[in-house]
């Protein structure tokens, strides 16, 4: 949904992510509608994102998901990071653009982690740019780097989540996005700062 002539556009790619998204979130809307209302305030729990169904058996297909998702970008640092130069920039260096976007699609990987935790939001987001802010944005550090500090910030987030409203436990997602909303509000108003104004 997102080629057109041959070439994925990053703005196409975007809108067709977003209305998938709807048109999938319907969907998903429908089915609880439809379902067992026993069932449904489990499935909104899943949906808000949480940690508490996890088990040690469940791991081993989100471990392997990770291990070849993280190899297989790591491997591809240095074409990544010409893009951080701009599109022009990195096809003059001898870059395909358009077969590296394709290969670089990470919503197989998302998916597998989404499957197993529900929708964490932020995280994937904020961490890497925290990252880049400490370690520069060489992405054979970026990337691993970020997976750990992902990590960690996940596990704190979990015990905060268990701990404060005990003995009910608040969904994940509702803390990272209170966290994680100031933290994209501070960003965009440093990047302005840092362009003058133009962003």
């Amino acid at each position: 949904m997102a080629q057109t002539g041959g070439r994925v556009s990053p703005t196409r790619l975007i809108l067709a992510g977003v209305a998938t998204a709807y048109v999938l979130s319907a969907i998903t809307s429908l089915i609880l509608f439809m379902g067992d209302e026993r069932a449904v305030r489990g499935v909104l729990f899943w949906m808000l994102g949480t940690l508490s169904g996890a088990e040690w058996s469940y791991l081993g297909l989100p471990a392997a998901a990770l291990l070849v998702g993280i190899t297989f970008l790591v491997l591809n640092y240095r074409a990544m990071n010409a893009l951080l130069a701009g599109e022009e920039t990195a096809i003059t260096l001898g870059v395909n653009t358009q077969a590296l976007r394709r290969q670089l699609l990470t919503a197989l990987l998302t998916g597998v982690m989404v499957a197993v935790s529900g929708a964490i939001g932020f995280v994937g987001l904020m961490v890497p740019h925290i990252v880049r802010l400490v370690s520069g944005a060489d992405h054979r550090l970026v990337l691993p780097a970020s997976a750990l500090a992902g990590a960690i910030f996940l596990i704190w987030v979990d015990v905060v989540a268990r701990t404060i409203v005990q003995p009910q436990e608040i969904p994940v997602s509702i803390i990272t996005a209170l966290v994680g909303g100031p933290f994209f509000l501070w960003l965009l108003r440093l990047r302005r700062q840092a362009y003058g104004g133009q962003i």
